[in-house]
């Protein structure tokens, strides 16, 4: 079962890079300088490193609240004015930013005067007012550049014990067959096995240079503690939906119109005539969607969208996700054992998400 988590997280650079780091140097030294690379590491961000606490209503009379304790961390947007703070939406969702209290690494405590979320990939995004000589920015990496054996450094306020940091390193690249929220859509973490529990969501992943590869969010578990399987969204996933959510004030993303089998087993791809467990199969078409005016039914194997090649389900939801409304794409699909190409439209996924609550409601 995978369950959120409510507090920060930490990162440690590549294990790629320890070799140069301690080359022809005894073991015991090796140690001891990559422990104080942990501790250069913690005490450079710490100070960028805030507890979030939201008061969400219990019940539509507003009469109860629930405390809701994540963690975040400050940053800087190129481009914009002033500092923010990243966190999950799922610590911050349904309340105003009077209801959000944020408190900083010195023991101050300040509110956000905006609050801009993505339920669809967990993220959020409050505006920070005040000294800006007194809110310190981490610096951000880039979460393409992360290797899986890269040490990492969990930086959060698990069980609401602010600043405290684990160690681990990158488990995989591009989780996305996990559950999570029904509001979660688009999923390619980071996994690692740094030390995340519940108070964790919303805190920074950082590498061994100090830098920011992801914002810690959920945890693998059966009790809701950590058992070693924890995941991140990698960074340059949220500098993307931080940008739209700035500049037009939600995300823009793809439709087609089409579910997806939420699993896909190599019996199945072997009787379609699949030499591999490959691409996302079509499990139903929407009517009048620009799936169904490309002519795909249920039953059909779609391999690549634009050239790239699909892996699995939710690279296939990923890939849709990140299309542009309005543009034309070259669809590959698998029918009757064998390939062949659709063009279709692509249309815009608020708009369509939209008519369909509508017609479930």
């Amino acid at each position: 079962m995978l369950v959120a988590c409510f507090a920060g997280g930490f990162v440690a650079n590549g294990i790629q890079q320890v070799p140069s780091l301690f080359a022809d140097v005894p073991a015991e030294n090796s140690l001891l300088r990559l422990g104080e690379r942990f501790e250069s590491v913690s005490r450079r961000v710490s100070p960028s490193v805030v507890s979030v606490e939201a008061s969400k209503p219990t019940n539509a009379n507003r009469r109860g609240t629930l405390e809701e304790s994540g963690s975040g961390v400050i940053i800087r947007i190129p481009g914009q004015t002033g500092l923010f703070a990243l966190t999950n939406n799922h610590v911050v969702a349904e309340v105003t930013a009077e209801q959000i209290t944020i408190n900083l690494s010195d023991g101050r405590i300040i509110r956000p005067s905006r609050v801009w979320t993505d339920p669809e990939s967990d993220i959020a995004l409050l505006k920070l007012e005040g000294d800006e000589r007194m809110l310190i920015p981490a610096t951000l990496g880039d979460s393409d550049a992360v290797r899986v054996g890269q040490w990492v450094l969990a930086f959060g306020s698990p069980f609401g014990l602010n600043q405290s940091v684990t160690h681990g390193i990158i488990s995989a690249k591009e989780r996305g067959q996990v559950s999570l929220g029904s509001t979660i859509r688009i999923k390619e973490f980071l996994q690692t096995d740094a030390a995340i529990n519940p108070g964790s969501s919303g805190g920074p992943l950082l590498n061994l240079e100090g830098e920011v590869i992801g914002i810690n969010t959920a945890i693998a578990s059966t009790s809701g503690n950590n058992t070693g399987v924890s995941f991140s969204i990698p960074i340059n996933l949220v500098r993307k939906v931080t940008n739209e959510l700035l500049t037009r004030g939600s995300v823009a993303r793809g439709y087609l119109g089409f579910q997806v089998a939420t699993t896909f087993e190599a019996s199945e791809a072997l009787k379609l005539g699949l030499d591999r467990v490959k691409g996302a199969l079509v499990e139903s078409v929407f009517p009048e969607t620009p799936a169904a005016g490309a002519g795909l039914i249920a039953g059909d194997v779609l391999l690549r969208i634009d050239g790239s090649s699909i892996k699995n389900e939710n690279h296939c939801i990923n890939l849709i996700a990140n299309l542009r409304p309005g543009q034309k794409v070259r669809l590959e699909v698998w029918r009757n054992k064998q390939a062949y190409a659709v063009e279709a439209t692509v249309g815009d996924w608020t708009q369509a998400s939209s008519r369909l609550k509508r017609t479930q409601g």
